[in-house]
């Protein structure tokens, strides 16, 4: 199914010909498909509260940008775009379909957007800082990437790597998936950095000069506090441990829209299908897992099996029906992080 949806390419030759070089067009990478929602249920989408959702109307050269939730909205008329952002979050089958890109390591993946355009929609020429995938569900769209020219049609696959100029027009009623990519920025990073800092408690130390002599410029900042503060700067020392956990945390942070609601469900974790709920994100790195933002170490054993759940997503319940993984599912199915649905 990869070969059918990178035009023939084995995921590996297509990251080291294309990701991150140079666009790729694929007629036909999903023939059959022909998207997971229609235009009423994104609409429904767009009236939430923890959905993103932005609405571009076209009048002439100027883009008027409106953003969700909408409670109420109008899919007909022309040179319009409702996007809606992260609908793998709410829609299983959403989900699945940005999976289907997870040849990519998971900490890359973000989210499914989903676009309805009248004719003449479009949010105009614009560059991203992100690789997208471009699949179109119905209707068509002429994109323009660089100097080339695409006219997509259903089950079409478009590749743009970052920092590439692109326009997007519908040339009729039609339905657009981006599958987008996250990297981490150095400021986001950064800020990151300085919370898990605080979180370990900075280095601290009161400023003392006992020995302060009169100044005649009482502006400059004194030498010995300028030593004092770099003194203290050189203190904070960080290992490839420390980049771990700040780098698991950040990437594994819900968006501040994202609202896990506590699972109900009574099953035998014996009998049941453990699967992540599609608002989490559980990554690892040696023994350390981090989930929605926390950090989890458990023992050798068990962290085999954890891998495989963050690999896969799902795992048979009776795997991990033992004593300490039991009482952590059944805790993370209480905080809505996981479901337990009826073992296949």
């Amino acid at each position: 199914m990869t070969l059918r949806l990178l035009g023939g390419l084995t995921p590996r030759a297509f990251l080291r010909r294309y990701w991150q070089k140079r666009p790729l067009f694929v007629r036909g990478a999903l023939p059959a498909f022909r998207g997971v929602v229609d235009e009423h249920a994104l609409a429904a989408l767009a009236a939430r509260d923890d959905v993103e959702s932005r609405l571009v109307e076209r009048s002439g050269r100027r883009r008027n940008t409106a953003y969700g939730p909408f409670k109420s909205i109008s899919l007909k008329k022309i040179n319009s775009t409702l996007l809606v952002s992260g609908v793998n979050l709410h829609l299983e089958a959403a989900d699945q379909l940005l999976r289907r890109f997870d040849f990519v390591p998971q900490a890359r993946l973000d989210d499914v957007m989903v676009s309805f355009a009248t004719r003449g929609g479009g949010v105009g020429p614009h560059v991203d800082s992100y690789d997208v995938f471009l699949l179109q569900a119905s209707g068509r769209r002429r994109w323009r990437v660089g100097r080339k020219t695409y006219v997509v049609e259903p089950g079409d696959l478009l590749y743009v790597p970052p920092g590439w100029r692109h326009d997007g027009v519908a040339l009729g009623p039609c339905f657009t998936y981006s599958i987008g990519f996250r990297a981490p920025r150095g400021a986001e990073l950064g800020a990151a950095f300085l919370d898990w800092l605080h979180e370990r408690g900075l280095p601290d130390a009161a400023y003392r000069d006992p020995r302060l002599e009169p100044t005649s410029r009482p502006a400059q900042i004194p030498r010995e506090m300028i030593r004092f503060a770099r003194a203290i700067m050189e203190k904070v020392k960080t290992s490839r441990a420390d980049a771990s956990a700040v780098l698991g945390r950040y990437l594994t942070t819900p968006k501040p829209h994202v609202v896990f609601r506590p699972g109900r469900s009574r099953r035998p974790l014996a009998r049941a299908e453990v699967r992540l709920d599609p608002k989490t994100q559980l990554l690892y790195s040696g023994n350390r897992f981090y989930l929605n933002g926390e950090c989890i170490t458990v023992g050798r054993k068990d962290s085999a099996l954890l891998k495989e759940l963050a690999d896969r997503r799902r795992l048979p319940g009776a795997r991990l029906a033992r004593a300490p993984l039991a009482d952590l599912v059944y805790d993370w199915h209480r905080a809505g992080y996981v479901r337990l649905k009826a073992a296949t």
